[in-house]
């Protein structure tokens, strides 16, 4: 069986920044004039009045300062309180194949590689603009790739089950080649009207270019020393989104037709069931905890990091230990996990240990261990 190597990454980074001050004050006006609307109704007790938000609030519940996105003005409209994307032709490029355009390649550069080297693609993302034609099969033409490309959605630990799905194909032979690519636009699936999560999302993009061989002129890479999945079924995350939705108009316009999570109950029941994940992944592959020099963590919630590289190295981690990016790029999904690996793995050295993990609605999880070669 061949080995897996990671040769490359990318990233796609939105041009729009919001601040928390900018979605707070946003936010606080929708809830003024929500409340002043239905200030009688709120009187007689029929109707409970909204809450304002804070900047302290979001940084003490998140540890998020900013978040890129795709689309700024009409999330800070207190009148429409969403990301306004026109609909494009069917001729056009949607902006999930754009945003993966740029990712892959700025991970091929990485890498070393032409497109023409590269024998599989996937797609793999929370939420997809559409079910078909595949969104991984529009960027394999826009991206002029033959071989094969196909979706998948796990969630938040969609890129780690796709690093998977490519390091296996390329052990088996399938691929030469195989690139993982993750565009997530979140803030088009946030409700900005919900005081407990109008400020957890951000947009972004990633690539990651797995193969058997890596090419002379890759700039660094790392052995795929195993991984490791595992799914327990929870609605504590849930999206109802979804074709069936038509069928039943009293649901329309429903909050549970966007992000929802209860917070506190994720927070209780993942933080063990990633962190035995990682300790039972590193033990079973014979590798010390105290070997370990990177945790790239899913970026969710700066405390569920905190609290999981806790348990997992028994001491507190170092910012360097475990990065975070999730300060400016809020939770963007299976692309946070990435994006930290992507700026955060320059310093390593040759036998240096890491950890890729990602986590999330499901409950999913994904661990990937490399080793820089």
């Amino acid at each position: 069986m061949k080995h897996a190597i990671i040769t490359g990454t990318g990233l796609y980074t939105p041009p729009y920044s919001i601040s928390n001050d900018e979605l707070v004050s946003a936010f606080n006006a929708f809830v003024q004039a929500f409340n002043d609307e239905h200030a009688a109704a709120i009187a007689e007790g029929e109707v409970q009045p909204l809450q304002p938000s804070s900047t302290e609030f979001i940084v003490k519940a998140s540890g998020i300062h900013s978040r890129y996105v795709v689309a700024r003005e009409g999330i800070l409209d207190p009148k429409r309180m969403r990301p306004y994307l026109p609909e494009r032709s069917n001729e056009a490029p949607s902006i999930q194949c754009e945003m993966s355009v740029a990712a892959i390649n700025e991970a091929l550069e990485r890498a070393g590689r032409r497109i023409d080297e590269i024998d599989g693609l996937i797609v793999a993302c929370s939420n997809l603009q559409r079910p078909y034609p595949a969104v991984s099969i529009e960027v394999q033409a826009a991206m002029g790739m033959q071989g094969f490309a196909y979706d998948m959605n796990v969630a938040c630990s969609s890129a780690t089950f796709g690093i998977q799905a490519a390091a296996n194909a390329v052990r088996l032979g399938e691929a030469k080649a195989v690139l993982v690519v993750s565009p997530e636009i979140c803030s088009a699936h946030l409700n900005f009207k919900d005081r407990d999560s109008h400020f957890i999302f951000g947009d972004a993009c990633t690539a990651v270019v797995v193969e058997a061989e890596a090419s002379p002129k890759a700039k660094k890479t790392f052995d795929i020393v195993g991984t490791r999945l595992v799914t327990q079924y929870s609605n504590n995350i849930r999206n109802n989104f979804g074709f069936l939705n038509r069928l039943d108009e009293s649901g329309e316009g429903k909050p549970d037709k966007l992000f929802v999570q209860n917070g506190r109950k994720v927070f209780k029941e993942v933080v063990p069931l990633v962190s035995d994940l990682i300790i039972r992944h590193l033990n079973d592959n014979d590798i010390e905890v105290g070997k370990v020099r990177r945790m790239w963590l899913h970026q969710a919630n700066l405390n569920m990091n905190l609290l999981i590289s806790r348990k997992v190295l028994g001491r507190e981690a170092s910012a360097e230990e475990s990065p975070t990016i999730l300060d400016t790029y809020a939770n963007t999904s299976s692309a946070g996990s990435i994006i930290a690996f992507h700026k955060y793995h320059h310093d390593l050295g040759q036998g240096d240990v890491g950890v890729i993990c990602s986590f999330g609605a499901g409950y999913s999880a994904g661990s990937v261990i490399v080793r820089v070669r």
